[in-house]
């Protein structure tokens, strides 16, 4: 039996080396010899479709170790790792150079920061570039994403590495003179060296962090309270297809490379030359280095380890929506009113902008609840939702919070974007807390977080500040409030009082937590549609229900819209019905009962 070709999770760069030798002697050969290596310029020559099939159609992916800040130290050096961040800053492009003739021979240094042979000088080479992003864990991830994708025991890999570098020393010191790579080429002396210093040396109990690897990266002051980023750089990508605040997995090569770490005196390397000067201000002693190969988007569904269903149908949704509802009613003290709205919220999503109007949004403002209450049921609340969605974070609305707090992302001197509690991923979830405000004075900076959130709020944009001017990035975030009465600071769309009669003891059961985050991903994802016949009866009853309350205005309307649209989705239907508006004026009589 034929073993596999490339040990691609323990030496991709042998892999990406292979492959470009072999594709440019091919190319060589069509073109007669003149610059085979011309056209594979911001194109793929075959190594990141190998490990793309590798991972997705050969089922790879638990196979890659996860780099992250527990096993850092663990991860050799030059192997396969993914690593799943939100893209805090985009730094712009580096140069690098691509590919060099070796004699007559065309090497590539791409996915490194250093040229894996020595380079002669002078030689031919190309010259191309790659995407830098700062990637830091997603604010507000819960924990439960993180076990939906674990890879492999690093621990017990880096024992058997353990073994293996032992026996490689021993090795190194019968023959200290020439390595052989490998590819089988000769490697000079200084290449050799610097091998060896990029390995990883694990005790034998493969507990202790290794010696020259970078270390925990939480003095970084552009991301205060996270205690690990990621330098990612990205090859052969359009501008606009990653963008900032994505949260994305990307597979690549980590690298450690000591050179990097301080400055050099070799006025020849080419290479160094080249290295923009985010090395001072990112500098690997800090922050890792991951050369991607390939990277995708995730979404909710991608943190959800097993699915109920492949095609959601309205049936089973039926039947998770009420299971859910039966539990937030438990939650928010038997309260139906209240977890119908509460359901609801949780469904909405930004699903379109029209100038200034956003089209889905329903934030959600609880009131008639003070310390104590939301102690009990706040917390409850908070608790659940942890469990439910990707992101979430809770804000206490105090005035010292409000005062002190930085919640605005902005640029530095030195062009860094430093970080805010507002640079959030798309589909966030926040909580406020209103009912820890007292009376007080706001400062300036009290006032200028309050028009943030206020801002957030009515428009699902966040304004960040670069220095000579301040630009609002779209985003889309759940926000809901608790407060004593109606909420002044943060205006919601939909005002509910809590009227609980109970206090339940909860309990969530592991598979009807997995069925519900299923459900709450498929259901947001649904598309949404009315029938013109639907929707000009619709339209009708709008006019009536003006005409009998002319207190009525557009933007009370268009939520009842909205609220119509999203308990269609809830039911697993993708059109709009009568019945759902009728619904959603009854939620509506019943609410404004209590207020």
């Amino acid at each position: 039996m034929v073993g596999p070709q490339y040990d691609l999770v323990g030496n991709p760069l042998g892999a990406v080396r292979a492959t470009f030798e072999r594709a440019a002697a091919a190319a060589a050969a069509e073109s007669g010899g003149s610059d085979p290596v011309a056209a594979f310029r911001g194109k793929d020559w075959g190594a990141c479709e190998l490990f793309r099939s590798f991972l997705f159609e050969e089922d790879g992916v638990d196979k890659v170790p996860v780099l992250n800040a527990s096993n850092l130290g663990l991860v050799k050096p030059n192997t396969l790792v993914r690593y799943r961040g939100m893209v805090q800053d985009m730094l712009g492009n580096e140069y690098y150079i691509g590919a060099f003739k070796d004699g007559s021979t065309w090497r590539t240094n791409k996915f490194t920061d250093f040229p894996p042979f020595s380079m002669p000088h002078p030689c031919d080479f190309h010259l191309w570039e790659r995407h830098l992003f700062h990637c830091v864990p997603a604010p507000g991830q819960n924990s439960w994403t993180l076990e939906s994708s674990p890879g492999p025991d690093v621990r017990r890999m880096s024992s058997c590495l353990a073994t293996e570098l032992r026996e490689k020393r021993k090795r190194d010191g019968d023959n200290d003179d020439m390595d052989v790579s490998e590819n089988g080429h000769e490697e000079s002396p200084l290449l050799c060296k610097k091998a060896k210093e990029d390995d990883v040396h694990v005790s034998s109990s493969s507990t202790e962090v290794a010696d020259g690897v970078p270390e925990m990266n939480g003095g970084d002051h552009h991301i205060p309270g996270s205690s690990f980023s990621c330098l990612v750089k990205v090859y052969d990508m359009p501008d606009s297809q990653v963008k900032l605040n994505d949260v994305i997995e990307f597979f690549g090569v980590y690298t450690f490379d000591p050179e990097l770490a301080t400055p050099s005196d070799n006025s020849d390397d080419i290479m160094l030359d080249l290295i923009e000067d985010v090395t001072v201000q990112l500098p690997p002693s800090k922050v890792p280095r991951l050369h991607c190969l390939v990277w995708r988007k995730l979404s909710p569904h991608d943190f959800i380890s097993r699915s109920p269903v492949v095609e959601p149908s309205p049936s089973i949704l039926k039947g998770i929506r009420q299971s859910l509802l039966s539990h937030l009613t438990l939650v928010l003290g038997n309260d139906e009113l209240a977890a119908q709205c509460l359901l609801l919220h949780l469904l909405s999503r930004l699903r379109n902008r029209v100038d200034v109007v956003t089209v889905g949004r329903l934030s959600l403002n609880f009131t008639g609840f003070n310390r104590e209450s939301a102690s009990i049921f706040g917390n409850q609340m908070y608790s659940l939702i942890q469990k439910l969605v990707p992101y979430s974070q809770t804000i206490p609305m105090s005035i010292e919070y409000l005062n002190t707090a930085t919640l605005q992302p902005r640029k530095d001197k030195s062009g860094r974007l430093v970080t805010g509690v507002l640079q959030l991923p798309q589909g966030s979830h926040l909580t406020f807390d209103e009912t820890l405000l007292q009376t007080g004075s706001l400062t300036s900076k009290g006032v200028e977080n309050t028009m943030l959130l206020k801002n957030l709020m009515e428009s699902q944009k966040v304004d960040y500040d670069f220095e000579y001017y301040k630009l609002d990035m779209p985003t889309d975030v759940q926000l809901l409030t608790l407060s004593e009465g109606k909420s002044n600071i943060l205006p919601s769309d939909l005002v509910v009082p809590f009227r609980p009669s109970s206090v339940p003891t909860i309990n969530e059961g592991s598979e009807e937590l997995e069925n519900w985050r299923w459900y709450l991903a498929t259901v947001r994802s649904l598309p949404q549609s009315t029938e013109p016949e639907t929707y000009q009866m619709i339209q009708d009853e709008m006019v009536s229900a003006m005409r009998d309350d002319r207190s009525l205005g557009c933007s009370e309307l268009s939520r009842w819209l909205t609220m119509a649209q999203i308990i269609a989705s809830s039911f697993g239907e993708k059109s709009l019905s009568l019945e759902h508006w009728q619904m959603v004026k009854e939620l509506e009589r019943l609410r404004k009962q209590r207020l």
